[in-house]
């Protein structure tokens, strides 16, 4: 069985090795932290390894880090959205590399699995570009996006705590983010037939390490890690 591996990635210099280990790169695209010199590093890396380069949108909001749910209005939300793209695009570009996927992040990426209002604005701001999105497998976003005849893309997390409704545990609850290598692949092995993408957040605790052990345990198993796109 297929299944791809991302992390996100530019949103610290921290976070970049982890392009040794996944197949596709969520690039922070500057909205909530990172910047043009991390997004330019990051996809020069994903270029040389051969890691698909994917769009992280998020909330305009670096001071709770995109992981603050806000209010806005639909059309700004997709203005920013869109120059987010645009931005990733363009640097992307310049090293040889394409755009090949969107991913919303954090506050953005939970809210539009419930918010029809921000979903819809969240599938307005991609269609255009006919990107595929990620998102959890019930998300109303996955569910607009689909009926639009746009590419959609299953995802789950290797080292956060599911609700049984399917929805993460939010980070403000303890036990929310998983750091044990033994509970993170095992949760990675369970996912995996269900979902067409994993992840593994780059600012976790030891996140490198983390990645590593998901890889190797897909492998092990028989998986064939590679990217979606």
């Amino acid at each position: 069985m297929q299944v791809d591996l991302n992390a996100d990635v530019a949103e610290s210099t921290d976070d970049l090795a982890l392009l040794d280990v996944v197949t596709s790169a969520n690039v922070c695209c500057g909205a909530y932290a990172g910047g043009i010199e991390l997004m330019l590093a990051a996809c020069t890396l994903a270029v040389e390894r051969g890691v698909a380069i994917g769009a992280q949108v998020g909330y305009a909001d670096p001071e709770g880090f995109g992981r603050r749910p806000v209010e806005v209005e639909p059309d700004e939300l997709v203005e920013s959205l869109r120059e987010q793209i645009d931005l990733l695009a363009e640097i992307a570009d310049s090293v040889g590399g394409h755009v090949v996927y969107v991913k919303p992040h954090g506050a953005l990426y939970n809210t539009i699995v419930t918010d029809e209002r921000q979903a819809t604005a969240v599938v307005e701001a991609i269609a255009p570009y006919g990107l595929p999105l990620l998102g959890l497998p019930h998300a109303a976003s996955l569910r607009i996006a689909s009926a639009d005849g746009m590419p959609v893309v299953t995802e789950g997390f290797a080292d956060r705590a599911y609700r049984p409704d399917g929805t993460l545990v939010p980070r403000s609850e303890p036990g929310a983010v998983h750091d044990d290598a033994a509970t993170v692949v095992a949760q990675a092995l369970r996912l995996a037939p269900q979902v067409e993408s994993l992840c593994v957040h780059g600012d976790s605790p030891g996140a490198l390490d983390l990645a590593r052990a998901v890889r190797a345990g897909l492998e092990d198993a028989g998986h064939t890690v590679r990217a979606f796109a």
